[in-house]
């Protein structure tokens, strides 16, 4: 990029301009993706110029940023909308630090955090550098000889012609009032009262600029140099005696043993089973199933632990210390077993929610990666952990987005319904417009009954009374499919809806349906 640095700074301050244009007073929407990848392509067009080409293995990393590039405004839902957003993110930042080398899969926790930090710092500094070096070698080539000077002219020029046009733009705006609206319009933009404004931009889009040339030039020049950490040497040196460490994690076996056999007893044996005082069956399962996934968590990280620091000298201590890691695995998947039948008995009693959707998927997403771990540690790969980390995690991620939560959340509980549990109208009418579709269509089908006809039209009605109370940004900046499928879905039954009577003058706003059935617009459901 030295011979023609303009070429990286006009892109940059061009794509710095961009993030302005595109969020500056409007709510996100499409603008992120289309962000996300003209940023993308501004670097690979640049580096691709100046011959410098991706690693075969970072190209794998291109269709999973823009696969959750995409998602970003496709799904409304909050958790599968912020991993969409972070997804996108991170892994534009791996493309940045493995562009030219492609060994993101071999990295290590400390690699990764390594790189972080090298990439931070070349956003900060490089910049700067690369400018200090850009004036060295034009004054090595003869850049030092003193060029006229080309601002004074235009200054001069500047000075000269704002009178003269002043005078014909008064003329023709007597001349023509639709003129001198326009050109009323044109003044107000530069009023002074919107000055601190017009600096506040520029110092954003400048600074933003900034930190795309950095990290543009550390994938030119330092993402080839992936020397990765641990190879020579344990960045955490195997310093805990094969006794100690194996006296941990069997008695943690042992403690994990004595739970499963009463939970076989207890849990496994059926509800008529358990009998605690003071407990319903299903405030014993709600009680369970997170204490539980927060043991397959941390057993994760104890097995993960132990196997960085321990010391195993001898064949017979690798294969004992892997056979307690195996036993370790075996008991948690029972125990996420056993939390994932909890959680389904939760969500007969009470229905499903975002949060009990997530943890259903996290639940197998933990299992998968205790698998790796163990895996890993049979095959001494330990370092790859990290890159059975960020698949298990992307694998979290497209899991929830490709699930559709609030649409699969909408189905369940009218499920539970037609077979006679509860249906929270407030929760229904809670959820974004990604359920809406789904909604309508099953508001539509002649398969189901009269009532749950009656209430999911209640939810809509809510819904709708909600966008229309909400006023969203109507500009294309702010344009997010989701909602556009949702408005599209609500104009297929706003006759239907118009029989429903949405009372909104008091809190809490409440729906009338025709079967006169009355519904509260809110729900205290947070889990």
């Amino acid at each position: 990029m030295q011979k023609q640095p303009n070429r990286l700074w006009i892109t940059a301050l061009l794509i710095g301009w961009l993030f302005d244009f595109l969020f500056w007073k409007h709510a996100p929407g499409i603008s992120f993706a289309i962000y996300a990848v003209i940023t993308l392509a501004g670097g690979l067009i640049l580096l691709w110029l100046d011959g410098i080409r991706p690693a075969g293995k970072t190209l794998v990393l291109l269709p999973l940023v823009l696969f959750f590039a995409a998602m970003t405004f496709i799904r409304m839902e909050p958790m599968s909308a912020f991993l969409a957003h972070a997804f996108t993110l991170f892994l534009m930042a791996g493309l940045a630090v493995t562009y030219r080398g492609g060994q993101w899969l071999r990295y290590s926790l400390a690699d990764y955090f390594a790189r972080g930090l090298d990439l931070f710092g070349s956003a900060v500094a490089r910049p700067a550098m690369f400018a200090a070096e850009s004036q060295h070698l034009k004054r090595e080539a003869g850049g030092e000889e003193k060029r006229p000077n080309q601002v004074w002219p235009f200054v001069r020029g500047l000075l000269f012609a704002i009178p003269v046009v002043a005078f014909f733009a008064a003329l023709l705006s007597s001349a023509d009032l639709v003129f001198a609206q326009a050109l009323g319009d044109l003044v107000k933009l530069f009023r002074l009262e919107n000055l601190p404004e017009y600096i506040f931009r520029m110092i954003y889009i400048v600074a933003l600029a900034y930190l795309l040339a950095g990290i543009y030039l550390h994938a030119a020049q330092r993402s080839g140099d992936e020397k990765l950490l641990g190879l020579e040497k344990p960045v955490v040196p195997r310093f805990l005696g094969f006794t100690e460490a194996s006296m941990v994690l069997g008695s943690v076996v042992l403690l994990f043993a004595v739970f499963v056999a009463i939970q076989f007893r207890y849990f496994f044996g059926g509800q008529a089973n358990i009998q605690i005082d003071g407990y319903t069956f299903a405030e014993y399962a709600r009680r369970g199933f997170g204490e539980l996934v927060t043991v397959a968590f941390f057993a994760l990280l104890l097995f993960l632990g132990l196997s960085t620091i321990t010391r195993r000298e001898t064949t017979g201590q690798q294969k004992t210390f892997s056979a307690l890691g195996i036993a370790l695995v075996t008991l948690v998947a029972i125990m996420l077993v056993s939390a994932y039948q909890r959680l389904v008995l939760y969500e007969t009693a009470y229905g499903f929610t975002r949060l009990r959707t997530y943890t259903h998927v996290f639940m197998v997403w933990v299992a998968v990666l205790l698998a790796c771990v163990v895996a890993l540690d049979l095959l001494k790969r330990q370092r790859a952990f990290a890159a059975a980390a960020l698949l298990a995690s992307l694998g979290f991620g497209l899991s929830l987005t490709l699930l559709n939560v609030d649409a699969f959340i909408f189905e369940r509980n009218v499920l539970r319904f037609e077979q006679g549990q509860d249906l929270d109208i407030g929760y229904l009418a809670s959820l974004s417009t990604d359920a809406v579709p789904a909604m309508v269509t099953l508001y539509q089908s002649q398969a189901v009954s009269a009532t749950t006809r009656d209430h999911i039209g209640a939810a809509l009605a809510c819904l709708q009374a909600q966008a229309d109370s909400r006023g969203d940004d109507s500009s294309w900046q702010s344009f997010h499919l989701s909602q556009s499928r949702a408005e599209t879905s609500l104009r297929l039954v706003a006759d239907n809806l118009r029989t429903y009577t949405v009372e909104n003058k008091s809190w809490p706003v409440t729906v009338k349906t025709p079967l006169g059935e009355k519904f509260d617009c809110s729900s205290e459901i947070y889990d």
